[in-house]
């Protein structure tokens, strides 16, 4: 299986496994990605999903080359398409989605976890996209996402020099959330998936929303785009039973309702 796909918990895991190709991204592993974030979204137990990759060397490696060298402009058009589309389709999606990083972060791998709302990396992760070395760029959203993410001069430089950079210098940059030893990976995933499940989770999807279109949007426009997002979360029965748990001066109990 290209992917493994479990819950547990109000989670959701999908594994990229393919550990002997270092997790690099093909036609059937992409399908299987796509079918597990539809499941995910639609299960109203999930709460949030955790991406990761199959062993310890790698999160995943970026595109199979195999099914590149191949392909007729045409259709390098549309796969470059088609996993933008998946991309966008993540960040639509109105559920927090964690990428756990282990290892090699490279090309379409990066490009998978920009696409994510959280990156937590082990302090042993590498991260670029070293498209430029095989004579083509990234397709699937790394020229624009890497640049939002960290600001063009370093974008640029990553681009154009194919640089692959260390677990804290992302850090540093704003590419990733945390770095954490290999070992203790797990635990500060949960931890984080633990403070989810505290919020409500229309909320958090609202938040999402408003974030993530905001961006596509001039600032003036955006801000209006808040006003809607404001409105629409205060209507809800999660922030009735906030605002009400604040005065009682009490936990609330949110229904995502």
């Amino acid at each position: 299986e290209e992917v493994l796909y479990t819950k547990r918990e109000g989670m959701a895991a999908i594994m990229l496994n393919r550990e002997r190709a270092l997790n690099s991204l093909n036609t059937a592993l992409l399908e299987k990605l796509r079918a597990a974030l539809e499941d995910a979204e639609s299960d109203v137990t999930v709460r949030a999903i955790v991406i990761t990759g199959a062993g310890s060397r790698a999160f995943c490696v970026g595109a199979d080359v195999k099914e590149l060298k191949d392909k007729s402009q045409a259709e390098a058009r549309d796969l470059s398409l088609w996993f933008q589309d998946i991309m966008n389709y993540m960040e639509r999606l109105r559920k927090p989605i964690i990428a756990r990083i282990n290892g090699f972060c490279l090309g379409g791998g990066l490009e998978l976890a920009m696409a994510c709302d959280f990156r937590i990396a082990s302090d042993n992760s590498v991260f670029g996209l070293p498209e430029v070395n095989l004579g083509i760029i990234p397709g699937g959203g790394g020229t624009q996402r890497l640049t939002r993410l960290i600001g063009k001069t370093k974008a640029m430089e990553m681009l154009m020099t194919g640089e692959q950079i260390e677990a804290e210098e992302a850090l540093r940059l704003g590419l990733v959330n945390r770095v954490v030893p290999a070992a203790e990976l797990d635990t500060a995933v949960d931890a984080l998936l633990s403070e989810l499940q505290t919020k409500s989770a229309l909320i958090l999807g609202i938040l999402k929303l408003a974030v993530n279109n905001g961006l596509k949007m001039s600032l003036e426009r955006a801000l209006s785009y808040e006003a809607e997002c404001f409105s629409s979360a205060l209507a809800s029965g999660d922030a009735k039973e906030g605002l009400q748990a604040f005065i009682e001066k009490r936990k609330p109990k949110f229904r995502g309702e």
